[in-house]
């Protein structure tokens, strides 16, 4: 080992890494792990696969892009200098000429792509807060086609607690609700798809995840503009019955709630309202998954699948007892029973205590009462 580097090891995945001062979140592995997934399908379905991953911090995600996606070439950057002993000798381990290391700002390296017309199939951004410094110009160095990995640590901004800089971030007013670990995914979505159509393109989601405490969305950039009155619009919460409803830009001047308040309910957006993730991407990462014998990240993707095609929003096991005045339900047994009757439910991967469901939350109440 070089002199001075820390001689202590770090295995994730296939790799094997120092952290040192380099920043290193082992929560977060299962959104490399996805990740990782994906980019494996996309080499699949392409036959190649480069990866830009812009904030590199300790060399994790270009290594198991490399050792385990395949990829034909990663750029891995990092913006701290200091780090470069400790980043090559990291990378070491990927096969020879397959990896460039460099220490220059994100949005530099962005830019330098599109100018020599250096597209990439991924481009991983994992920074600090939100991801709105980067979003555009992220946009700049991916292939069409390609996919665009993006982040968001800012819970604050997302759940509702400082609307101001959600207005700030993601050009939209977030209100605080239950469903807002799904609200900050879907401002990151639309926001995401409203960079894209200010170049005349779209985006769709790959997959959506948050961990407990990071948001991450993959994106493919389209052609097609996707940004529409049916995915991206407003999402309103009645804090009297509970009750969640899609608001489109034609009917903002006046949102009535079913249960016949008078009190308006509580309107965040615009955001993104289409499906989080792509059925058939899902379906090839969970194969591979089971293949790799992933099994907890398969159950993760099946769930996903699961929930792909439900309303926006999802209402917590907690909020459906509160409001019933009685114990919190069993989550399987009232999934269950709304099926039965006839409604769509399913577990929301952004909170394994809730449902995910078309039913009016009045019948949610109704039907766990029942059970």
């Amino acid at each position: 080992m070089t002199a001075g580097l820390p001689q202590d090891l770090v295995h994730e995945g296939k790799a094997t890494f120092s952290v040192g001062s380099a920043f290193y979140r082992p929560q977060s592995a299962i959104a490399r792990d996805l990740a990782v997934l994906a980019a494996t399908v996309y080499r699949q379905r392409q036959g190649q696969l480069r990866v830009l991953d812009a904030m590199t911090g300790c060399g994790v995600r270009p290594l198991r892009y490399g050792l385990e996606a395949e990829a034909d070439w990663v750029w891995a950057n990092e913006g701290n200098p200091d780090l470069a002993d400790l980043l090559s000798q990291n990378l070491a381990a990927l096969p020879p000429d397959t990896c460039r290391l460099t220490h220059q700002d994100a949005n530099q390296v962005f830019f330098t792509c599109y100018q020599q017309r250096d597209f990439y199939d991924l481009v991983d951004i994992d920074n600090f807060g939100g991801p709105a410094p980067y979003v555009s110009s992220g946009l700049w160095a991916t292939r069409l086609g390609g996919m665009l990995y993006l982040t968001s640590t800012d819970g604050r901004a997302t759940s509702g607690h400082d609307p101001e800089r959600s207005l700030r971030t993601y050009g939209a007013w977030a209100r605080s609700h239950p469903a807002v670990h799904e609200q900050g995914l879907r401002l990151i979505i639309g926001h995401a798809a409203q960079a894209a159509a200010a170049r005349g393109l779209g985006i769709e989601p790959v997959f959506s995840l948050f961990t407990g405490q990071v948001h991450r969305v993959m994106v493919r950039l389209v052609s097609k503009p996707t940004l529409t009155e049916e995915t991206y619009g407003f999402l309103a919460y009645c804090h009297r019955c509970g009750h969640f409803q899609t608001v489109d830009w034609r009917h903002l001047g006046g949102v009535p709630c079913r249960c016949g308040t008078k009190e308006t309910p509580v309107v965040s957006g615009p955001m993104w309202l289409g499906s989080l993730h792509d059925g058939a991407t899902l379906a090839a990462m969970t194969t591979l998954a089971e293949r790799w014998q992933w099994r907890s990240q398969a159950k993760l993707l099946t769930i996903m699948a699961h929930e792909r095609d439900l309303p926006p929003y999802y209402y917590p096991l907690g909020e459906i007892g509160r409001r019933g005045q009685m114990d919190i339900p069993n989550r399987d047994r009232l999934i269950a029973a709304l099926q039965a009757q006839g409604y769509r439910a399913a577990i929301p991967s952004m909170d394994r205590q809730g449902v995910k469901t078309d039913a009016p939350f009045g019948d949610c109440v109704a039907i766990a009462r029942a059970i």
